[in-house]
């Protein structure tokens, strides 16, 4: 996912994927806790998709309030 991508999504569109890239960052977690996690990379890429989405959040809150 890119920057660019997340900056085009609404405010709901942006909480959805929030709540999207959580779920699956969590059975990305058990998985490895399993031991049935295969793309050991994926972690990594959820968690930075996680910031990047708060992080546009973030922005447009404090666009709205300048």
């Amino acid at each position: 996912m890119k920057a660019t991508d997340v900056r085009a999504m609404s405010a709901d569109q942006l909480n959805d994927e929030l709540l999207k890239l959580k779920k699956e960052q969590f059975n990305l977690r058990f998985q490895d806790a399993t031991g049935q996690l295969e793309k050991t990379a994926r972690v990594r890429q959820v968690r930075r998709d996680i910031a990047r989405v708060k992080t546009i959040m973030a922005e447009n809150k404090s666009a709205k309030k300048a």
